[in-house]
């Protein structure tokens, strides 16, 4: 018995060229996200330790992954505070206490990630630390609001009564709506601070890098799978009678 091949149609041959080279792109183009995520992260990192510049300096610079350190004085608006549910911090539930700060030196209201709170009992709102005073210098990251993925039901604010108010997703439409006030299109991380009450830990929210990495190789495992069933499926078998 021995093996030999079945010359494949045209459809077969273009079904698996196409296939490869789509696998092979979307490999290539998961690696190239993966770079993109680390220097993310790099970036985000560097400037937690970095000198902190005005928001009026930070506010000139678009760039998607510029994550600068700044320093903003103005005031709180204590009347309006939103907690982000739902969330985990080394296996503890809790929420996150966001607020608005209004610069002084003007441009749209910031909302202020003040940081995590352990919630013990989920239907009671864990006490939120008081405010030192709502005048203000605040330092932290200038950075782009948390990503909610799939938006699941409607806007439960204007439904809410009693301060602070609760949501499932940092929302600026929602919550520029639900305060009558326009928003900045990023949001201020707070430095770090023990003795503010709040734990501050800020990392970017986007897939890690080792994610897009390992969805290359699954790209790159079709691609050679595709190859393998081609090779399989052209291949015949015959029986040759060796006898005389």
């Amino acid at each position: 018995m021995n093996a030999r091949w079945s010359r494949p149609s045209l459809f077969a041959l273009t079904l698996l060229v196409v296939g490869v080279a789509a696998f092979v792109w979307l490999g290539f183009w998961q690696l190239r996200r993966a770079d993109d995520k680390q220097r993310l992260f790099e970036a985000f990192s560097l400037a937690e330790s970095a000198a902190p510049i005005t928001l009026t300096q930070a506010r000139r610079d678009e760039t998607p992954q510029h994550y600068p350190r700044v320093s903003v004085s103005g005031r709180y608006d204590s009347g309006h505070v939103y907690l982000l549910d739902n969330q985990t911090r080394e296996g503890r539930a809790g929420v996150i206490v966001w607020m608005l700060f209004q610069p002084d030196e003007g441009g749209p209201t910031i909302l202020v990630d003040r940081g995590f709170l352990v919630q013990p009992d989920p239907y009671i709102k864990p006490a939120i630390p008081a405010l030192p005073s709502e005048v203000a210098t605040l330092t932290g990251l200038y950075a782009p609001p948390p990503g909610f993925g799939l938006r699941l039901g409607g806007d439960t604010l204007p439904g809410q009564a009693t301060w602070p108010k609760t949501t499932i997703r940092i929302d600026r439409d929602e919550i520029a709506r639900d305060s009558s006030r326009t928003l900045d299109t990023r949001v201020l991380l707070l430095d770090a601070d023990p003795g503010v009450g709040f734990e501050r830990h800020w990392t970017p929210e986007v897939m890690v890098p080792d994610k897009h990495r390992a969805y290359a190789l699954q790209w790159f495992s079709f691609a050679l799978a595709a190859l393998v069933i081609f090779v399989v499926l052209h291949r015949r078998r015959e029986l040759k009678d060796n006898k005389k």
